[in-house]
């Protein structure tokens, strides 16, 4: 037998998440993008749920829960807004370096005290995306980052973690997505590193936390975006019948639910196995990579079934799939998850057929 429920304590967190969505987000989600920042009233509220605490351990004052509560309270905030939701949480997957490698000291150092500055954010660069030059000092360029502040740097490197909290220069950028969180573009010159770890396989976690942090905002959107085009179509008529009672445009429904769907068990999966301790880099890889390729589906296609109306910002199908493509960019993308889970493929079908040669001999 296979218990699928989440338990009554998760339930209610989640549960809460989407009743602030639904109420406080979504309202609002043509506001926050338009002053590309969350109104006070709203902050207020998302911290007193205690969601920034989330995944901090139950020594360090959070409620020490895990992956899968944590995509999850994702995807319900999504669904209201992924922009909002990036820009409320004040530590987002930067949070994971500091907890797979820096342990309880570097959350005391660097994450605690952002949780106690109003507004302030941390944010999480990958290699891929930047164009760094690491010595003693860090210089260099992020071409963007989805926040208009930064006070704590995560560089998160293929075997190591940086942390800058000086020297970050933030000139802001419009952007095409999530802008309710900001966009900037940052500029350092030869600043300091507060401190610096190495340890390939914490870094590995982290960059599959933080992978699973981005493919659980895909999949809110893609929730979101999939429904909303199937209201419309229920609601829209042509030729006597709702459109969605067309045959073609039904089975384009149930594709874009399917994707979805899909999407979410890979994403639940590798959040169990990071829960359980077990291997997880290759799944929350193929993951994030499946909901990519879904949003690819999911986005245009929200559009598509409202016609001419899924370009006007009157419905915000349009916001979803500008959202989907920008969290598709993160943390190297699909390309760099592909390579990632495909090697890890690889080196299962080698050990498999090691395996095998050695049974055909012994035989």
């Amino acid at each position: 037998m296979f218990d699928f429920e989440v338990g009554e304590d998760l339930e209610l967190i989640v549960e809460t998440a989407r009743s602030f969505a639904t109420d406080e987000l979504f309202p609002r989600l043509r506001e926050h993008e338009s002053t590309r920042s969350i109104q006070p009233a709203v902050r207020k509220a998302y911290s007193e749920m205690g969601l920034a605490g989330l995944e901090l351990p139950e020594s360090l004052g959070g409620a020490g829960l895990g992956a899968l509560a944590r995509v999850l309270v994702n995807e319900e905030l999504a669904a209201g807004d992924a922009g909002a939701a990036l820009a409320l949480d004040p530590l987002g997957p930067a949070l994971y370096p500091l907890l797979e490698v820096g342990g309880d000291e570097a959350l005391q150092s660097f994450a605690l005290p952002l949780l106690e500055r109003e507004g302030a954010r941390a944010v999480l660069v990958s290699e891929a995306d930047a164009q760094l030059e690491v010595g003693p000092t860090l210089s260099g360029r992020v071409p963007w980052a989805p926040s208009g502040r930064v006070d704590l740097l995560v560089v998160l490197r293929e075997d190591e973690v940086l942390v800058v909290e000086e020297g970050i220069e933030a000139d802001e950028l419009r952007g095409s997505g999530l802008r309710a969180a900001g966009a900037s573009e940052l500029r350092l010159a030869s600043a300091p590193i507060a401190a610096r770890w190495k340890d390939p396989a914490g870094a590995a976690r982290a960059r599959a936390r933080a992978r699973l942090y981005a493919a659980s905002l895909l999949v809110g959107v893609m929730r979101q975006a999939a429904e909303f085009s199937r209201t419309y179509a229920l609601e829209r008529e042509a030729f006597g019948k709702p459109i969605a009672h067309h045959q073609g445009l039904a089975f384009l429904i149930i594709d874009m639910r399917s994707a979805v769907d899909g999407a979410r068990l890979l994403l639940h999966e590798a959040a169990w196995r990071i829960d359980q301790g077990i291997e997880c880099e290759a799944p929350a890889a193929m993951a994030f990579a499946e909901a990519i390729d879904a949003s690819l589906l999911v986005g245009p296609n929200g559009v598509q079934v409202l016609g001419g109306h899924g370009f006007m910002q009157d419905y915000p199908v349009e916001k979803y799939m500008r959202e989907a493509r920008v969290l598709g960019l993160t943390l190297g993308g699909v390309d760099a998850a592909r390579e990632e889970a495909g090697q890890a493929l690889v080196a299962d079908v080698s050990e498999l057929s090691l395996s095998y040669a050695e049974y055909v001999e012994e035989a």
